[in-house]
């Protein structure tokens, strides 16, 4: 699935089911269209952090019990619609994976400091110019 990760195979579980929206006649017939699920909150494939990052994402696939539910229906074929499944658990799994960078403080620097204060310097001169004089 993603770098280091292996899920397997008994964890997908995937489901046949009609695809949604116009077609021929033959469109009540064929269920071409794949559910995939993944019970995310009780996996050990995952690490603990990425499984908390995955279950933290606010997407729409993820239910409230943890179970990633991915419906693909762009293809005729049942088989490329099951890669296009994968393919979509693959990325939401990665953005699980990926950590963010920890910030590193940094003092600004003596130029900034001083842009600074000379704005501050300027927007207090512009204020006391506003100012009523009392004669």
């Amino acid at each position: 699935m993603a770098p280091g990760v292996v899920i397997p195979d008994a964890e997908l579980e995937f489901t046949a089911i009609r695809s949604q929206g116009a077609g021929g006649q033959n469109v009540n017939k064929v269920a071409s269209a794949v559910q995939l699920r993944f019970d995310a909150a009780r996996t050990g494939a995952l690490p603990e952090a990425a499984r908390v990052r995955l279950l933290a994402l606010r997407d729409h696939r993820i239910t409230d019990d943890g179970v990633v539910v991915i419906k693909a229906q762009q293809y005729r074929s049942q088989e490329q619609n099951k890669a296009a499944a994968l393919e979509r658990l693959r990325d939401l799994l990665l953005r699980a994976l990926a950590t963010r960078k920890a910030r590193k403080p940094t003092k600004p620097t003596r130029g900034a400091h001083a842009r600074r204060l000379d704005s501050k310097t300027r927007h207090s001169r512009l204020k006391q110019g506003r100012r009523v004089v009392d004669d």
